[in-house]
C-alpha cells in the first residue's frame, strides 16, 4: 500500500510548475475507463462526508460501510482534491502507473489524514490505493493532539461478516421526553440494522398512572398499546418494536449497549439499582447533560456511570431540542466515544477482532489522563466490535446527524455547563434586554466553560470541540435561544417569581437540569476559594437563591 505525504515536496522552489506540468502531462495520457471516479460527496443524494478519520480512537474500519455509488459530476475538482491528486502523480510520474490503477471488485473508501484543522481531505474515489496527504503535526519530536472527528454518510449501510454470530442488545433507561425521543431514534435504527442489532429496543419506565380516553391507566400499558408516550411526548408515534418495561432489571437483561437518559439527579439511585445487574461487557452512552459535583472533586456523569457499573460509557451531546427531533426536523449531535484499547481491532478483514490487536495490551485512561483501576471486560469476539461505526450506526437518521469524536470532556462539559448560561440569558430576554445582551452572556459563558475545562481537566481537553462541534456552539446556542432552561429562566422574570415556582408548577414533575448543575458548579468552586475566576457561574447562582437581582447582570462586563 503507497503511502503519499505532501509534506516531501514543500522545500522545492519550483513545486507550483512541477506540479502544473506533471498533472497536464499525466491526465491528458489517462484513458477514460482508467481515470477515478468523482468525489462522492459532489453528487445530491450524499450531502455528508463518507470520509472515515484514521486518527480515530475506534480503529480502522473492518468491513466497508459504503454502498452508495457515486454519480460523474461536470464541476471541477476542489482545491483539497487537485492537492491530493497532485501529490499521487509527484510521487508516481509514469503515466503508465496510473494506467495501472484497477477497480476494487468490492469498492472500499478511501482513508485520508486530516489536511488541515477544518475538516478531512475528501477521497478521490473508490481504488486499491490508499492516500495519506500529511504526515501528522508533530511538536518536541511528539504528535500533537489533535482534534479527532469522523463523520460518516447518511446513505452509509453497514454490513457484518457472517463471523459475528450475536447481534447487539440495547436497552434505554429513561424515558422522559429526551428519553423517549432517543428511543424512537433508536428502534427506528435496530429495525433498519438487523445483521448488528436485535430488532426489539427496552426502554425502562418509570411507572405512573395516565389519563387516556377518560381511562386511568398505566403509562407503560399506553406506550406499548398505543405506541405513544402520552405523557411526556403526546402526539408522536412510536415504533412498535420500542417495548416500555417498568422493571429497570428486566430493562436491562442481556443488553450489550446501555442508553442513559433521565435527570442526573437520580443517577445515583439508578446505578445502584443496576450494580451487578448487566453484563460485564456492556458499553454505556450518556446522553444526561450535567456533572456530578461534590465539595471534595466533580465527574463527568458518563465515567461516574462507567465507575460504578465497572463499565465504559460514552456521551451524546449537541444542539438537540427533542420535540423537533421527534417530529423529525433535521439536526445534528455530537458522540463521544474514546474506545477501550480492549475493544479495539486491527485491519480491515483479517478476523482479528476484539480485544485481539495490540490494544488489548493497552491500559485504559480517564478523561486526566489516569490509569482506570477498574479492569474491563472485552466485549467478545463473537459480537460486531463496539466502536465508531457502530454507534453511529445506531444512532444515525436521515434527519439525525451524527458525528463521532474522543473527546469526552468537550462533549460532556459543554453540554452540562451551558445550562447555566441558558439560565443566565433567560434572565437577561425576561428583564427585557435586546438580543446583543444575551449574546454577551453567551460569550462570556463559553469563555468559563474552556476556563473550567483547562483547570480542571488539562490532560485530555480540546478546545476545538467546544468551537467546532455540536456539543460545544451549536448547543450553546440553542440551549440560550430556544431550550427549556432559557424558557422558563425568561418566565420566571416575567412573572415576578423564583425559577423554583416555574419549575414546579409547569414541567409536569420534571427537573431543569441548569438549577442543580448550577448550585453544584458553585458549591466545587467555592470550596476551593476561586469562585471569583467565574463570575458569571456565580452571579446565576446568586440569582437563583435570591441574594442577587437580575439587574446585576451588566456588572460582569464593567471593568475595575
Amino acid at each position: 500500500m503507497k503511502i503519499l505525504r505532501l509534506a516531501d515536496y514543500k522545500k522545492s522552489p519550483n513545486i507550483p510548475r512541477l506540479l502544473l506540468r506533471t498533472i497536464f502531462s499525466a491526465a491528458c495520457s489517462i484513458p477514460k475507463s482508467c481515470r477515478l471516479s468523482p468525489f462522492p460527496c459532489s453528487t445530491p443524494d450524499l450531502p455528508h462526508s463518507s470520509c472515515r478519520n484514521i486518527h480515530s480512537h475506534s480503529g480502522p474500519s473492518r468491513y466497508p460501510i459504503l454502498k452508495a455509488k457515486a454519480r460523474p459530476s461536470p464541476e471541477a475538482r476542489t482545491c483539497r482534491q487537485s492537492r491530493a491528486f497532485s501529490s499521487h502523480l509527484l510521487n508516481n510520474p509514469n503515466p503508465d502507473h496510473h494506467c495501472g490503477i484497477t477497480p476494487s471488485p468490492r469498492p472500499t473508501p478511501l482513508r485520508c489524514r486530516n489536511l488541515d484543522p477544518l475538516g478531512l481531505a475528501p477521497p478521490l474515489g473508490y481504488s486499491n490505493i490508499a492516500v495519506s496527504l500529511a504526515a501528522p503535526l508533530t511538536l518536541n519530536n511528539k504528535q500533537q493532539p489533535s482534534h479527532r472527528r469522523t463523520t460518516h454518510s447518511q446513505s452509509a449501510k453497514m454490513t457484518v461478516p457472517d463471523s459475528f454470530p450475536h447481534k447487539h442488545k440495547v436497552a434505554v433507561i429513561g424515558s422522559g421526553n429526551w428519553g423517549t425521543t432517543v428511543g424512537k431514534v433508536i428502534a427506528e435504527s435496530t429495525s433498519e440494522h438487523p445483521d448488528v442489532f436485535e430488532k426489539d429496543v427496552q426502554m425502562w419506565v418509570y411507572e405512573e398512572k395516565v389519563r387516556v380516553d377518560g381511562e386511568t391507566r398505566n403509562l407503560t400499558e399506553v406506550i406499548n398499546t398505543k405506541h405513544q408516550n402520552t405523557k411526556y411526548l403526546e402526539g408522536i408515534n412510536l415504533p412498535t418494536n420500542l417495548i416500555a418495561n417498568p422493571s429497570i432489571e428486566d430493562a436491562v437483561k442481556d443488553a450489550t449497549i446501555l442508553i442513559f437518559n433521565f435527570p442526573h439527579e437520580f443517577i445515583n439511585n439508578i446505578c445502584r439499582q443496576l450494580k451487578g445487574k448487566i453484563l460485564p461487557y456492556a458499553r454505556g452512552v450518556s446522553c444526561i447533560k450535567g456533572v456530578t459535583v461534590t465539595d471534595d472533586k466533580i465527574e463527568l456523569i458518563c465515567e461516574f456511570i462507567g465507575e460504578q457499573l465497572e463499565i465504559y460509557c460514552g456521551a451524546l451531546s449537541g444542539a438537540n431540542i427533542a420535540s423537533e427531533i421527534a417530529n423529525e426536523n433535521w439536526c445534528e449531535t455530537t458522540i463521544a466515544y474514546n474506545t477501550p484499547p480492549c475493544d479495539r481491532h486491527v485491519a480491515n478483514g483479517n478476523g482479528q477482532a476484539n480485544g485481539n490487536g495490540k490494544g488489548a495490551y493497552e491500559e485504559h485512561r480517564d478523561s486526566r489522563g489516569q490509569i482506570v483501576k477498574t479492569k474491563l471486560t472485552p466485549v467478545p469476539e463473537d459480537y460486531p466490535p463496539l466502536d465508531h461505526e457502530v454507534l453511529h450506526t445506531l444512532f444515525s437518521r436521515p434527519y439525525f446527524t451524527v458525528s463521532m469524536v474522543s473527546d469526552v470532556v468537550g462533549v460532556s462539559l459543554g453540554g452540562a455547563l451551558k445550562n447555566i448560561v441558558a439560565i443566565a440569558c433567560g434572565f437577561v430576554e425576561g428583564h427585557g434586554w435586546n438580543m446583543t445582551a444575551k449574546t454577551a452572556v453567551m460569550r462570556r459563558g463559553m469563555l468559563e466553560i474552556i476556563q473550567f475545562a483547562r483547570e480542571f481537566y488539562p490532560e485530555t481537553i480540546q478546545p476545538a470541540t467546544l468551537w467546532e462541534e455540536s456539543a460545544g456552539w451549536g448547543d450553546m446556542i440553542v440551549s440560550c435561544t430556544a431550550a427549556r432552561n432559557w424558557r422558563y429562566s425568561k418566565m420566571a422574570v416575567e412573572r415576578g417569581v423564583s425559577i423554583q415556582e416555574i419549575e414546579r408548577t409547569e414541567l409536569n414533575g420534571q427537573k431543569l437540569q441548569g438549577i442543580s448543575t448550577s448550585r453544584e458548579v458553585s458549591s466545587f468552586l467555592r470550596a476551593r476559594g476561586i469562585e471569583d475566576k467565574y463570575p458569571l457561574f456565580r452571579l446565576v447562582d446568586g440569582i437563583l437563591d435570591g441574594k442577587v437581582n437580575v439587574n446585576d447582570i451588566p456588572s460582569l462586563f464593567r471593568k475595575n
